[in-house]
Order: structure tokens, then C-alpha cells, then sequence
């Protein structure tokens, strides 16, 4: 018979949040002795309020801000391969119902109730990231997961997030099924190559799917900018949708080697072009030579990457907002986008809209939007809604 499971109390007080659904129990509201700060990080613990409430079955990392991570309602749950692959199961019949290709995000942490865990389909190759104790508790079970649920070629698992450190966990990259894991994503036309061991992330930005969708169907015709393009997914799909141009700007020569590469296998190269610098400086330098553009895209990496940094991440929205609007012809549109959830969805808009005040564009928001479907959002974690984006038509 398995070892009791250890048992966690809140402090006096503490329990009213996790009684309304929230999925998260602070160490700072636990009640936390020498011995459970010798627990191993992942280790599935029982926890109940000081009144006696059971909570369930939670995720304990001792060396965490988020001490307990819910597992499951039910304090008495195995944890298993078994569970992970039921959760798994549940979260790939979600994206047969909202996606209509098998590249994907296939898990999206709490809101498929595997906490801190992230995958990412690429058709029969398959991305972990273990972005807290408990993920990194279950490899192996999320692996026979993966196994079981076909023939997956490869698995890999990009463990290099911050978040990580936040979790007293080591940053690592490596090959967990398979030997080859090289892959390309298929979308709207383009061909995109990725690199699950040496890409950025996961390898490809499947949250701004539906974003390029919708971007691309505004396309026809435009002579495009796309800055911070990284590998150029929106820039070429702007292309295969009948986009005149495109500027694809971004600082890493890498990820503009990797756009070429995709450019160049769907026979978009030809009405592409590529330059490198930073966003910022080169976009005054098109705006001070009188350039001009039908569409421009902005989707920087996080400018707020911690609560401490907000202020000024969100003056740099207002900054790239002003700059960008100088580069769009009178009736052009502007798609901008922020990634930092520690942008809150209110304030980010209000900086966009100070950044057109200060540039002297009148706009109208044609459309507001955030991730597609097959990144749910926990209802009880609104702060997991981290993407953001605009489309503004400006006068």
C-alpha cells in the first residue's frame, strides 16, 4: 500500500478564494512545517482549510510563491499515468472540436487541469514544457500520455522558461522520444520550418493564429510591414493571401533565416523582403524617408515580463504605437499586440490609444481579440488571458 499522502492546512482565514474555484494555494497561506519543506517539488499532497474543508488533491512545491498547484477536487485522487492520460484525452477532444488542423496547442496548463504544463502539436511531433514542480513531477507520465495517444514521431521537452526558476527548477532542452523531432507547420498556405530543439519557445506562435487569419483576410493588395516579425508568419500570410509587399523586420538573424526559408519554400520570396535591426530605430528611420504602408504589424515579445516592470513595458506599447502610426497610409490598418500579462487588457489599450494621440492619428479599433481556442483560459485565472491585440483603422 502507498504512503499516506502528506496533509497541508491553510492558515486561520485563508480559505475563502480557494473555496470560490481558484486553483491556487500561496505559500503564504499555508500553514507550512519543517517537514513539508523537505518535500520533493511536484509531490501530490492533500489540502483542507483550518476549518476542515478539503480542498483535493494539489501539486506541492516548497520553493514556490504558488505552494500548491490543484490536481483534483478529490483529495483521495490517484496520480497516475492513468490520470494524466485521461486529462490529456479530454484536452485533444477539445481541439478536434475548435481546431481544424493537427498543429496546435494541445494542453494549455491549468485550464486542462494539468497545471503548469504546455504542449504543442506539430502534426506527429509533440512539445512539453514543464512550467511548474508538479508538470515536472509527471514527465514520464505525460510521456506515456503522448505515447498512448498514437504514434507521435518525436517528443521534446523545452524546459527553459523563466517561470521555471521561479519553481526551483534547472533549464533544460532535450530529446525525450523519438530522434529527429525537425518539423514545419502548415498554415493558410505557408510552409513554416521548425526547430523544437534550437526554435524560440515551443518552435512555432500558435496563439496568434487566429489573429493571422484574420490579418491575412485584410491582406489583398496591401504593401505590408511586419515588425519584430520573428520568423514571419503573419508577413507571409499576408503574401499567400495576396498581399502586394512585405517588409519582415526583426533584430535575430536567425529568425529572419528561418522566414527566408519559408518565404523562399512556399514561392513567396519574390515580393519579401528582410531586414535586420532593432524594430524601434529602424521604424523612424522608414517613417524620417517618407515610407509608408497599407498594413503594419507589431507583435514584440513581452515588454512586461514581471509585475515590477508594467509601467514601463506599457510606455513601451505607448511608444511603438506612436512610432507605428506614422508609418501607415491615411485608411491603412495597424495590428498591435502584447504578450505581457502583466499588461492588464485595460491599460494596454489605453497606452495604444496614447500612442496614436501622441503620433496625431485618429483610429477606430476594428477588431480586439486575444488567443484562439486552443488556448483556453482558466475562469478562475483571468491573468492566464495573456495575449492582447488590436486591429485600428487609422484616418
Amino acid at each position: 500500500m502507498p504512503p499516506e499522502r502528506p496533509l497541508l492546512r491553510l492558515l486561520p482565514g485563508h480559505g475563502r478564494r480557494l473555496k470560490a474555484g481558484h486553483p491556487w494555494a500561496y505559500s503564504n497561506e499555508i500553514a507550512l512545517r519543517p517537514e513539508h519543506r523537505a518535500l520533493p517539488p511536484g509531490l501530490p499532497v492533500r489540502l483542507e482549510g483550518d476549518d476542515g474543508w478539503r480542498f483535493g488533491t494539489f501539486g506541492f512545491n516548497p520553493h514556490s510563491l504558488i505552494a500548491g498547484r490543484m490536481l483534483d477536487r478529490d483529495p483521495e485522487a490517484v496520480i497516475n499515468a492513468a490520470f494524466v492520460r485521461s486529462r490529456i484525452k479530454a484536452a485533444a477532444a477539445l481541439r478536434a472540436r475548435v481546431c481544424d488542423t493537427p498543429y496546435h496547442r494541445l494542453v494549455h496548463a491549468e485550464a486542462d487541469r494539468l497545471p503548469g504544463l504546455v504542449v504543442d502539436r506539430f502534426r506527429d511531433v509533440f512539445v512539453v514544457q514543464a512550467n511548474a514542480a508538479v508538470a515536472d513531477w509527471l514527465t514520464d507520465e505525460i510521456v506515456a500520455a503522448l505515447l498512448a495517444t498514437g504514434q507521435p514521431r518525436a517528443i521534446v521537452a523545452r524546459n527553459d522558461t523563466p517561470s521555471r526558476a521561479h519553481e526551483g527548477l534547472a533549464a533544460e532542452i532535450r530529446l525525450l522520444h523519438g530522434t529527429d523531432p525537425a518539423c514545419a507547420v502548415e498554415e493558410g498556405g505557408v510552409v513554416f520550418p521548425v526547430d523544437p530543439l534550437g526554435g524560440q519557445k515551443t518552435g512555432f506562435f500558435f496563439d496568434q493564429r487566429s489573429n493571422r487569419d484574420r490579418v491575412a483576410a485584410l491582406a489583398a493588395g496591401a504593401r505590408v510591414l511586419d515588425a519584430f516579425c520573428h520568423t514571419g508568419a503573419f508577413a507571409l500570410r499576408c503574401l499567400a493571401a495576396g498581399a502586394a509587399s512585405a517588409l519582415l523586420l526583426d533584430s535575430s538573424a536567425a529568425a529572419l533565416d528561418q522566414a527566408r526559408h519559408a518565404a523562399e519554400r512556399s514561392g513567396l520570396l519574390a515580393r519579401a523582403s528582410l531586414r535586420r535591426g532593432d524594430a524601434f530605430e529602424t521604424m523612424t528611420e522608414l517613417a524620417q524617408a517618407g515610407e509608408r504602408f497599407d498594413l503594419v504589424v507589431c507583435d514584440p515579445p513581452a515588454f512586461a515580463k514581471s509585475r515590477k516592470d508594467a509601467a514601463a513595458g506599457l510606455r513601451g506599447y505607448a511608444r511603438m504605437a506612436r512610432i507605428a502610426a506614422a508609418l501607415v497610409s491615411p485608411g491603412g490598418l495597424l495590428f498591435v499586440a502584447s504578450c505581457s500579462h502583466h499588461a492588464a487588457p485595460e491599460a494596454f489599450a489605453a497606452a495604444i490609444a496614447e500612442g496614436l494621440h501622441r503620433a496625431r492619428r485618429e483610429g477606430r479599433i476594428v477588431f480586439a481579440s486575444g488567443a484562439g481556442p486552443d488556448h483556453p483560459v482558466h475562469p478562475h485565472l483571468p491573468e492566464s488571458a495573456y495575449l492582447k491585440a488590436q486591429m485600428i483603422q487609422l484616418l
